[in-house]
């Protein structure tokens, strides 16, 4: 968080191996935050909120590149909460993440159209819908290359949730292995 709070708008943060224990928050800056590997560089939310977070507005030119994404737990979005903006989001894997008493588990997108590239979401719960992603309003995100798998939802969509006027776009997907205790394992949508 110390380097993007440092950045201006088209600065790159480089992260090297290791473990951050932390939840970040683009807090609107236009930036590229960028992993040395997503299998070594790994961001641990310590069950204290999302861990990272678009928020203000962030678009095409913020990104988010090569990293675990593990550990959060919020009410939307315990690995990523991204709202109203549309940042590229790639080469990750998000997993172990909680969504309690909301939804979206691994990813949550509210009004948001993210770019998702290469992307592992797995093994994250939500305890209401959505245990891998929730998408909701106005969310168009273009996903490629993206897997899905062994999420679980107490609500509908085990892998994921679609509702109200989202119309996400997935190119070479696998979504494989979700469970929910109601319906829509793989997918489920609403409205």
């Amino acid at each position: 968080q110390a380097g993007i709070d440092a950045s201006s708008d088209g600065d790159t943060v480089s992260v090297a191996v290791g473990t951050y224990y932390e939840n970040i928050n683009y807090n609107g800056k236009n930036i590229a935050v960028i992993g040395e590997d997503r299998e070594t560089t790994i961001i641990d939310g310590e069950q204290n909120g999302s861990v990272v977070t678009f928020e203000s507005g962030e678009d095409s030119t913020a990104v988010l590149d090569a990293f675990t994404v593990l550990n959060g737990n919020n009410i939307y979005g315990g690995g990523i909460f991204c709202n109203s903006a549309s940042p590229i989001i790639k080469n990750l894997f998000i997993r172990n993440n909680f969504s309690v008493g909301g939804g979206g588990g691994g990813m949550f997108c509210n009004n948001a159209s993210p770019i998702i590239k290469n992307l592992d979401i797995y093994n994250n719960n939500s305890d209401d819908v959505g245990g891998g992603m929730y998408l909701k309003g106005n969310s168009d995100p273009i996903c490629s290359s993206i897997a899905i798998y062994e999420n679980s939802g107490g609500g509908a969509g085990g892998g994921i949730f679609i509702r109200d006027e989202s119309e996400p776009y997935f190119d070479h997907a696998t979504i494989i292995f979700n469970e929910t205790n109601t319906w829509g394992g793989g997918i489920a949508g609403k409205y």
